[in-house]
């Protein structure tokens, strides 16, 4: 299985959708807490406007709040009251207690080749979907992780 990963931040509309069905991807994952940001009109709404446009590159679209941080992980993060390695603590140790590992495996391997996680960050380095997808390939055998 392949992993991709991509944040949305940073990039266009044409960019962002260029890049998915340049890269086949048949499933994007979002696995932000809040998936209705403001900070992309794209990517606001889940099924109601990614969603759809996800449908017009033939993508299916699925959140997945339960691989996503909690707002405390969060706002402790982006209010400096952690450093990021605490951060990578605290959230590994979430997908751990959430069993989002089996949880993925369960809904996702082995019923398709590759995946795609989305978050908002634009480079992987701090941004807990490379954190899920490292978890994830721990736990696979064959598992290749490519950020976008």
């Amino acid at each position: 299985m392949i992993i991709y990963t991509i944040g949305f931040i940073q990039k266009s509309a044409k960019k962002f959708f260029e890049t998915l069905r340049h890269h086949g991807i048949k499933i994007l994952i979002d696995i932000r807490l809040r998936n209705k940001s403001q900070m992309s009109r794209f990517s606001y709404g889940g099924d109601d406007e990614l969603g759809y446009l996800l449908s017009l590159i033939n993508c299916e679209y699925v959140h997945k709040i339960e691989y996503a941080p909690t707002k405390k992980i969060l706002d402790d993060y982006k209010n400096e009251k952690i450093t990021w390695p605490e951060y990578e603590v605290q959230y590994n140790f979430l997908i751990d207690e959430r069993r989002a590992v089996e949880d993925f495996i369960t809904c996702f391997n082995g019923i398709y080749d590759s995946v795609c996680l989305l978050c908002a960050e634009p480079t992987p380095e701090q941004c807990h979907r490379r954190l899920f997808a490292q978890k994830i390939q721990e736990r696979l055998n064959d598992v290749e992780i490519i950020h976008l």
